[in-house]
């Protein structure tokens, strides 16, 4: 079972990017870009000719191979998502999911993505915001100063959250254009997720930190493809939060569909 999907922030962005593939329509050639463990592939790659999964970790990429083996039309590699290897323009659909606030420089992993993208290609992104609501983690929101306890907000290897506003620049700036933003998870859900996750993830995800080269643990539970029946109790949690919060300033992610600008081609060849 993949039980993160129990979790109402994972189950949300799952939401996203499902209703994002299924308004776009289908793609020639996707990228998968930052797979971790892979259990978003066997949905995408639906939506793809061809998909290609990759992520920096190794031991990630030989889960996400063995757990989606049975899909003939995706592949994996190891990249790094700040020098990928792929060629300019070679991407219909680009999909990457809490991704960007590990990679150390995020303004560089967008323009990578501009630049494998296809012109008129569109990318899904999603991230944890840096504008989370109080009732998610109220001790960092409260910290006015730079140093972050590692829980809450700053849980899951994040060394750093991203603004909205610099993720929206850093598309201006790089010929990408917004054709969807989406809160992800209010207040409600950022109370009933307040630390307890952040230790959970800890515990029992096999690379808890998301990092490279993380030492395996000897007990760890990793995802499959089958969902909990659970997840209706889930859905409705989402749905109240949605309905109370959809608008409010504050939201613990960020949901992007995005479309790089036809007129980028010749600069980007």
């Amino acid at each position: 079972m993949n039980y993160k999907l129990l979790f109402p922030t994972y189950r949300n962005r799952h939401h996203f990017v499902k209703k994002a593939l299924q308004q776009y329509g289908r793609f020639d050639k996707g990228l998968s870009l930052g797979t971790g463990e892979g259990d978003y592939d066997a949905m995408i790659a639906n939506s793809c000719a061809h998909l290609i999964g990759c992520d920096i970790n190794e031991q990630d990429v030989a889960f996400a191979k063995a757990l989606n083996q049975s899909a003939k039309n995706l592949d994996y590699q190891v990249e790094n998502a700040l020098e990928l290897s792929f060629n300019n323009n070679s991407f219909d659909l680009l999909v990457s999911v809490e991704v960007i606030e590990h990679v150390g420089k995020p303004a560089q992993m967008i323009q990578e993505i501009a630049r494998v993208l296809k012109p008129d290609g569109i990318a899904i992104i999603t991230f944890p915001s840096k504008d989370f609501p109080f009732t998610y983690d109220p001790i960092n929101r409260l910290n006015r100063g730079e140093k972050r306890i590692s829980q809450g907000a700053y849980a899951f290897g994040h060394d750093y959250l991203i603004a909205p506003v610099d993720f929206r620049q850093w598309l201006q700036q790089n010929g990408l254009t917004i054709l969807q933003e989406q809160n992800l998870s209010g207040y409600l859900v950022g109370l009933l997720e307040m630390y307890w996750t952040g230790w959970i993830q800890r515990a029992f995800k096999a690379n808890a930190g998301n990092i490279s080269g993380q030492k395996q643990k000897k007990i760890s539970v990793r995802p499959t493809n089958k969902a909990p029946w659970l997840v209706v109790l889930t859905d409705i949690i989402i749905g109240l939060d949605y309905f109370l919060f959809k608008n409010a300033k504050y939201s613990v992610g960020k949901g992007f569909v995005i479309r790089k600008q036809s007129y980028f081609q010749d600069t980007n060849t």
